[in-house]
């Protein structure tokens, strides 16, 4: 098929191109410019998605037969109204628009399904993926656009640029010890960025696909210790842990996404997790084995990632000052 990729050239969007190619699509990316790492084996179409009068005409008179709608725009957002330009700016009837939400749209809870209440919390990356989605569900009625959505959880691999495994190997590899908010009890649920490409791309193939969303993840979540340990254990390391109340690292300046970190990038979220039967069922999905994942992910950070950031441990110098250690 005739596909259109927004972004394309960084994680999950990187990654989804690798697996289109790969199922021999012939592939277009329409990105900002400022990297391409498949050269001529793909498309390249020059365009900031959130200046629609630029994506309108990169893309004026192009036929595609899929479009995969992947990037966000961290800093500035992505709204509804950005995924409206996409739509609208494709002449041609597709097969598949391919919407990468997340499981974001959801309330916090344990054992979510694809029918769980929307969220309405007041964060931007909430509300964009909500309002984003709800508006595609609105095209899918009043003109039948074929939308399937896509929601995994926390995402990780090669090629991550979130600082997330990163953060906790560069601890770890210096005998740092992790600080865990309260003890390091609450449940997150990762999907590994491999097992989301190949989801995005499977729902090509699969009529059912059309109009549905999909949970996309591994088999179970880990609490936040389990997850230290798992990456410890990859990285053939130990791994110390110091504990401090989560209220208390807040009061001192310590921030979940942005500068200072104390355990990665957004990862000290409400305990969640979601189901994947639904995706088991519709689309053949089989997750990858989660220390299988988190050893590829290691060799590609000892390749590309080690050291590849200024580090500071002062804050956490700070914490350590209070923090209870494990004996």
């Amino acid at each position: 098929m005739r596909i259109l990729v927004i972004g394309g050239t960084r994680f999950i969007g990187r990654h989804l191109v690798v697996e289109l190619l790969q199922r021999g699509h012939q592939v277009t990316i329409l990105h900002r410019g400022r990297q391409n790492p498949f050269g001529d084996r793909v498309i390249e179409l020059i365009a900031d998605r959130l200046d629609h009068h630029s994506v309108k005409r990169a893309l004026a008179g192009l036929p595609f037969d899929a479009v995969f709608d992947n990037a966000y725009v961290w800093d500035r957002g992505t709204s509804a109204r950005d995924v409206a330009a996409i739509v609208q700016s494709i002449p041609s009837k597709l097969h598949r628009y391919v919407f990468t939400s997340s499981v974001a749209v959801y309330t916090f809870g344990l054992d979510l399904t694809e029918d769980a209440p929307l969220a309405d919390r007041a964060d931007r990356y909430t509300r964009d993926k909500v309002e984003s989605e709800q508006y595609l569900r609105r095209e899918a009625r009043r003109r039948g656009l074929p939308v399937s959505i896509i929601r995994p959880p926390f995402v990780y691999g090669p090629h991550n640029h979130a600082y997330r495994e990163a953060f906790f190997w560069d601890r770890i590899e210096r005998g740092r010890p992790i600080i865990l908010p309260d003890h390091g009890e609450n449940l997150m649920h990762f999907a590994y960025v491999k097992d989301v490409a190949w989801a995005l791309a499977r729902t090509l193939e699969v009529d059912a696909a059309i109009g549905q969303a999909y949970n996309i993840a591994h088999e179970s979540p880990v609490s936040q210790r389990a997850f230290v340990e798992s990456l410890a254990r990859v990285a053939q390391r130990p791994v110390r842990f110091a504990f401090l109340p989560r209220e208390r690292i807040h009061q001192l300046g310590g921030r979940p996404l942005g500068d200072p970190l104390y355990f990665g990038e957004a990862l000290d979220m409400s305990s969640f997790s979601v189901r994947i039967e639904k995706a088991r069922r519709e689309l053949d999905f089989q997750p990858t084995d989660w220390e299988v994942g988190l050893r590829e992910t290691y060799q590609w950070y000892c390749r590309y990632a080690r050291d590849q950031r200024p580090l500071d441990f002062s804050f956490e110098d700070r914490l350590l000052q209070e923090a209870e250690w494990e004996n």
